[in-house]
């Protein structure tokens, strides 16, 4: 059994317990679900088999600022050499997973995008949100995908790190509960040729809780992509597919360069961050592409127009992870629309 959590407990209870008590509890439960869960991590990297690390079917932002990270961590402290590890992912994020596992597999190759939209959707409603919180019948048909392709594997499942990580985003614990289990790295440039300008900026924005549509918000983004088409060829990320909730929003200007012609729902990814990595900087709504700038070094550009509509945890940890520490700038910067001075 694991220890309570905050999902365990019943609101009404909660209220009235006094929060510094609520506090030195979860804490106490932390540490408890951190033993467990490196114990059975020892467990899984005893063995000998394969280790599938996925299937990963959420977002980018996490995958890059949590999951990645933390399968790096588990490789390093508990010795698993590469060749063990199979990421298994969507997309073609393939690259991000250079150096910890020496395998990919694509989800999109067992099912068309179609498909996965579908069943993801059903899997969040199974589960009960959209995160990867416990092993749905759709995580398990992918696994067995997996498994008829590279034969017997054990399985590290997104839910595991969830359950470690969940302390800090309930405000549990400090940003360093996340860093002690975690290895956050500089990623290299998918090595594929693009036939890209020498000098450029690539842009992603589109609408999400944090970046909702208005007028203001559609005016801020015109007059944005004209702005930096002045300075540098603006090269668009925005890929045409239906493949996630993101409605992209940039409008059709002269000053903008696409990328849909060279992007399938199995290489979007791939291609966006062979674009992103080689780019001036990036500009774009703030969300999980304001991420995968800065581990390819790039200065990211993020903007929002609802402060409520994203956790400060995440920025918080962002914002630690990407501070340069020698002096100079740090590598993501975030604004407000009304505030951005564009």
């Amino acid at each position: 059994m694991f220890p309570l959590t905050a999902q365990d407990v019943p609101a009404r209870v909660r209220r009235v317990i006094p929060r510094p008590v609520r506090r030195i509890a979860g804490r106490l439960a932390a540490h408890g679900i951190a033993r467990q869960v490196e114990q059975q991590l020892m467990v899984l990297a005893s063995g000998r088999e394969p280790i599938v690390a996925g299937p990963w079917l959420g977002e980018v932002g996490f995958e890059l600022l949590y999951w990645v990270p933390f399968i790096r961590w588990f490789a390093a402290r508990f010795g698993v050499p590469p060749g063990r590890i199979v990421a298994v992912s969507r997309g073609g994020s393939e690259p991000w997973y250079r150096g910890v596992a020496d395998r990919y597999l694509d989800v999109l190759q067992f099912m068309s995008a179609d498909e996965f939209r579908r069943r993801n959707q059903t899997r969040s409603i199974e589960v009960g949100e959209q995160k990867q919180v416990a092993i749905a019948a759709f995580d398990d048909e992918v696994l067995a995908a997996v498994r008829d392709e590279i034969g017997s594997a054990t399985v590290l499942h997104p839910e595991i790190m969830y359950r470690l990580f969940a302390p800090y985003w309930w405000g549990h614990q400090p940003l360093s509960w996340v860093r002690r289990f975690a290895r956050f790295e500089r990623m290299a440039p998918p090595a594929i040729d693009l036939n890209l300008p020498p000098d450029y900026i690539a842009v992603k924005f589109y609408f999400n809780d944090c970046f909702t549509r208005t007028e203001a918000t559609e005016r801020f983004v015109d007059r944005t992509i004209r702005r930096l088409g002045t300075e540098a060829p603006v090269i668009s990320l925005s890929t045409g597919l239906s493949i996630d909730e993101h409605g992209p929003c940039e409008p059709d200007v002269a000053a903008m360069r696409s990328i849909q012609d060279r992007l399938s729902p199995a290489n979007n990814l791939l291609v966006q961050s062979a674009i992103v990595a080689r780019a001036r900087r990036f500009v774009g709504t703030y969300g999980g592409f304001a991420y995968l700038a800065p581990f390819y070094g790039v200065p990211s550009h993020g903007y929002y127009s609802d402060r409520d509509g994203f956790s400060v945890r995440h920025l918080d940890l962002a914002q630690a992870v990407f501070a340069t520490g020698d002096g100079a700038a740090p590598l993501l910067h975030l604004a407000r629309v009304e505030e951005a001075g564009i």
